[in-house]
């Protein structure tokens, strides 16, 4: 097993990236899909945000965390340690294979040394850019989309852990040239 970590702020790509790397044959395991299933009634931190918060419908919770540090800690303290735990699960079922796995995680940067990685997939794109796919493409108010950009990693610090960079700030033909150039990178990490 090699595994790869791949992270990007919110609005840079990162899901399409992820997706064209299991086209290209990666195993994913995507935190966010994990903490989705998570909250979800029945799941691992269902019951003790829904306690905490009163919801866990998504928007509300991020009108709510998105503007307030200490509920963003409340909320990370509760659910991150309860994704953590299924991505273990998920590397030890893996780990007699030889497939690539990517642990596509957003916020990569503030927990990486929590995983086993070869290597760090950032992708990137401009602070604008992000915001304007924001606005258009998931509805977002600019303000909400601003405050969601503020609580994460800084673009800086996100290049700084950067092992390998996608740079998602042009076409689509332009992103599939990245990503080749991204899986030729990984391939040579288990050569």
């Amino acid at each position: 097993m090699l595994v790869v970590g791949l992270t990007g702020g919110i609005g840079s790509g990162k899901s399409t990236v992820s997706a064209a790397l299991a086209e290209r044959g990666a195993v994913i395991i995507d935190a966010d899909v994990i903490h989705r299933q998570n909250m979800a009634p029945g799941g691992r931190v269902h019951d003790v945000v829904l306690a905490r918060f009163g919801t866990v419908d998504r928007p509300t919770l991020a009108g709510i965390v998105f503007n307030d540090a200490n509920a963003l800690a409340d909320l990370n303290a509760l659910t991150h340690p309860a994704v953590g735990a299924v991505i273990a699960e998920r590397l030890a079922e893996e780990a007699a294979t030889d497939h690539v796995v990517v642990l596509d995680i957003p916020l990569l940067v503030e927990s990486r040394s929590a995983y086993p990685l070869a290597g760090v997939i950032v992708v990137d794109a401009p602070t604008e850019v992000a915001l304007q796919r924001l606005v258009d493409q998931r509805g977002m108010a600019l303000e909400d989309a601003r405050s969601r950009v503020a609580a994460q990693a800084s673009r800086e610090d996100r290049l700084a852990q950067a092992d390998f960079v996608i740079d998602n700030s042009g076409s689509v033909e332009q992103l599939a040239a990245e990503v080749d150039r991204c899986w030729t990178w990984i391939e040579s990490l288990s050569a």
